[in-house]
């Protein structure tokens, strides 16, 4: 393998160099790519595609007006798949000498020249990758944040002191955060694909303990965003976080009963998550899924609707491509709570003797709604909803079967009685079966939330068991 001159033909995007905090330009990772597929096809390869990623970023962590902790990162990483026919290998290496990355190719070629025939295995069909880069969306997803960890450590303290200043009881805390982080990739592979972006991720955190002794209560609160600019101010993150530990003061258990649950936006989006799970290739053609064959059957309440959007602009689940440069899609994935598709990378696809649906490394920006939502169903007319229930605000613990879709997590949050808060309520547990909570779902609130690429409002389920005292 012979390792040429980044080429001087390369596009605007090669600007992207040590004066955005990476080390590496993309014509530079350009041509990694290029010499590691020339070496795979050398060796003898019938298909091969590779991925070559670094990513960078601050921490800073602040505690009781201190600063605690200062960490830089950053990492780099080049990856190659080989396949011999039917028959795949992986490696991959930290080390982009011209050495390290023969002998990583090698190492995936001769794994995949001792692996079993997989009649399924190969890279992508062609006619599903997005081969035309002057076709794929500018998503604008990379805003690199230029702070130190002297500026960072000034807004971590800002937003912990606005969580002190908020009560005296507030008089303890787990710290509070500032994090900046930006990466960049460039993919490619035998069948012509070529392509990769950069992107930032950051946000500020804190999580202030409100009370004394045994009546201590924690409760947190963040802002994430692509571009630091539309973070929210530290003061406003410190305020709500403290607010939402003060309202949690003086929680009590309550009786075991069979209840109406309202779950707060910022947890409903687990709901969303366990749906995706169970219709995604993986659990399905494994058969580890409470929703095998639901393509076209009923999986929600009939009002709910899912639409999945991978272009939307600074979203944190938008992609142009899939992991495997396969194109992304605009789409609905539940329609009137009737499934409308599955979540498929090009492996579970043919496993299930299906078509790729662009998902492989997961799902991109769904939001979840209801055709009975108005105008005004925000949270307050959401507990007026409700009446008389558990409003839960946090879940604790993994209780949920994939295979069976039985659902058991310890709970807190809030008793609700004839639409208003009534109390916290702590140490409970909530149960039920998701293919029932699913059906029982009588509301989605206005107050929409975004828990990574999932976007939702509060969601009101008619009936779960309530485990208590």
């Amino acid at each position: 393998m012979t390792q040429s001159a980044p080429s001087s033909s390369a596009p605007a995007q090669a600007a992207l160099s040590s004066s955005s905090g990476f080390a590496y330009r993309v014509d530079q990772f350009e041509q990694l790519i290029e010499d590691v597929l020339a070496e795979a096809k050398r060796l003898g390869a019938s298909d091969a595609g590779a991925e070559v990623s670094e990513g960078c970023g601050l921490s800073v962590s602040t505690r009781m007006g201190q600063l605690e902790n200062v960490e830089r990162n950053r990492d780099k990483s080049l990856g190659i798949s080989v396949y011999l026919g039917q028959r795949r290998g992986n490696a991959s290496t930290s080390d982009f000498s011209l050495k390290a990355l023969q002998d990583t190719v090698r190492a995936a070629f001769d794994i995949a020249r001792f692996t079993a025939e997989d009649p399924v295995a190969g890279l992508p069909d062609a006619q599903d990758l997005s081969l035309d880069a002057g076709q794929r969306p500018d998503l604008d997803l990379f805003h690199p944040w230029a702070i130190d960890a002297q500026a960072a450590a000034a807004i971590a303290l800002r937003c912990e002191d606005a969580a002190f200043a908020t009560d005296k009881r507030i008089a303890n805390s787990e710290g509070a955060a500032v994090s900046a982080q930006q990466s960049h990739f460039f993919m490619g592979n035998s069948r012509g694909f070529r392509g990769g972006y950069a992107s930032s991720r950051h946000s500020i955190s804190v999580a202030p303990i409100a009370g004394r002794g045994a009546q201590m209560q924690r409760d947190a609160w963040y802002s994430s965003m692509r571009d630091a600019q539309d973070l929210a101010s530290p003061e406003a993150i410190g305020r709500y976080a403290a607010e939402r530990a003060l309202s949690r003061l003086k929680a009590r258990k309550v009786g075991t009963a069979e209840v109406s649950v309202l779950f707060e936006s910022t947890v409903a989006a687990g709901l969303l998550g366990a749906l995706v799970q169970a219709v995604s290739g993986g659990a399905l053609y494994r058969r580890a899924s409470f929703l095998l064959d639901s393509l076209g059957q009923s999986v929600l309440a009939s009002h709910i609707d899912i639409s999945e959007d991978p272009h939307q602009v600074k979203g944190k689940g938008s992609s142009p491509f899939d992991d495997e440069g396969v194109a992304t899609r605009a789409r609905s994935v539940v329609e009137a709570g009737v499934l409308q598709g599955y979540f498929l990378s090009t492996y579970s696809a043919r496993k299930l003797g299906m078509r790729t649906t662009g998902h492989a490394g997961g799902s991109h920006n769904l939001l979840m709604s209801s055709r009975l939502t108005a105008p005004g169903d925000d949270l307050r007319t959401m507990l007026r909803r409700l009446g008389t229930g558990l409003f839960v605000t946090e879940l604790m613990g993994q209780g949920v079967n994939s295979v069976t879709g039985d659902y058991s997590r310890g709970a807190s949050g809030y008793w609700v009685e004839n639409g208003e808060l009534a109390f916290p309520v702590h140490e409970v547990t909530i149960a039920g079966n998701l293919k029932t909570m699913f059906q029982d779902i009588i509301g989605i609130g206005t107050d929409r939330y975004t828990m990574g690429g999932k976007t939702l409002g509060s969601v009101l389920i008619s009936r779960m068991k309530l485990a208590g005292s």
